[in-house]
């Protein structure tokens, strides 16, 4: 049911149960999105852990295999930054700690070098998930060249502590949201600083984060960009950056719809903003430009790594970006003035 505001008044859902929204995804994207990276992150450990005791082109393949699992679990907790997962003194969201890219190969190659990790400074473009890629994944999959460089024992000690310090973040914000949620669901205002407010600015930032970092980047339309920059992908390494974008854009659909990784869905912003002024109209408009960027995504071929085709088909890949940024409108802009809620990142994006 619509709730009905006073005249001349906007109607930003005041009678709308955001308790019972904030436990659902708590209960259902939240904690099962950080249980499962735990779970996959444990397992990549593990590997790394064996692959560095006997590197061989099989423990690199069974490496690999658990990477890629980690980072595609990745995609469904990387909008969730406060909390456990908020900044605290000199550590940054778990999104910059452990998911910053481009890595710097060249901070990564002198640490190695040295041969003295040191996973607490400010090069958070030399560790994490990123940086673990760039070590056991080649562009042009040559696995031998990879195994044959972990001859060395310093790389080989690079990537456990690396593949330790993921796990000893994930962990630490797994435990954290033991006890957290009670707060997080408590905290159901939508003044700057509840956990509305929260979850719907990393909502908001993650997804511009698709557009801005994951497409706009390599494709060099950043500020301060002249050229193309195909480098720059997520997941250029492993030629996997296409499918980090449709798994990372699926977490964002999931939470619009309130809907668990496994399809049950439940309340999400979209029935919040269902019982607001205004916010039928809205949802129409939103979920038919993401049909649109699901189209447009779905037109560039999977089997073709992002890097490539922005050399090769570029106006395809600015087709992706220019739907993304259609979409831009509905979620940060309107939706934030329907449902009352504050924009409190600096996000550059000009729009």
């Amino acid at each position: 049911m619509i709730a009905c505001s006073k005249p001349g008044e906007v109607d930003t859902g005041q009678n709308f149960d955001r308790k019972a929204m904030l436990q659902q995804y708590a209960d259902n994207l939240i904690r099962p999105a950080y249980a499962d990276l735990q779970a996959k992150v444990n397992v990549l450990n593990t590997a790394a852990a064996t692959f560095s005791g006997s590197p061989t082109a099989a423990n690199l393949t069974a490496l690999q295999t658990a990477w890629t699992e980690a980072y595609t679990a990745w995609q469904f907790a990387n909008a969730y930054n406060f909390g456990p997962a908020g900044e605290e003194g000199v550590r940054k969201g778990l999104i910059e700690e452990v998911g910053t890219f481009p890595t710097s190969t060249a901070k990564v190659e002198a640490t190695i070098t040295t041969n003295n990790a040191n996973f607490n400074d400010f090069n958070r473009d030399a560790r994490g998930l990123p940086a673990v890629e760039y070590l056991i994944f080649s562009p042009q999959g040559n696995n031998t060249q990879i195994v044959t460089s972990f001859q060395s024992a310093s790389r080989r000690n690079f990537l456990t502590a690396a593949t330790a310090d993921i796990k000893k973040r994930v962990d630490e914000v797994v435990t954290g949201w033991s006890t957290y949620s009670g707060n997080f669901v408590n905290r159901n205002g939508t003044d700057a600083g509840s956990a509305t407010s929260e979850l719907y600015n990393e909502f908001i930032r993650s997804y511009e984060a698709i557009k801005n970092f994951k497409i706009a980047l390599p494709l060099g339309k950043r500020p301060g960009q002249t050229a193309a920059e195909p480098t720059r992908a997520e997941g250029y390494y492993s030629s996997q950056s296409l499918t980090f974008i449709k798994a990372h854009l699926t977490a964002i659909e999931n939470i619009w719809y309130g809907r668990a990784r496994d399809g049950k869905d439940g309340v999400g912003f979209k029935e919040y903003l269902e019982n607001v002024e205004g916010g039928q109209a809205l949802v129409a408009s939103a979920e038919a430009q993401l049909g649109n960027v699901r189209k447009a995504l779905n037109a560039l071929p999977e089997n073709v790594p992002l890097s490539q085709q922005i050399q090769t088909n570029p106006a395809a890949v600015e087709n992706v970006l220019n739907e993304f940024q259609k979409l831009t409108r509905f979620f940060k802009s309107d939706m934030s003035s329907l449902l009352g809620i504050a924009i409190t990142f600096a996000s550059g994006d000009g729009d």
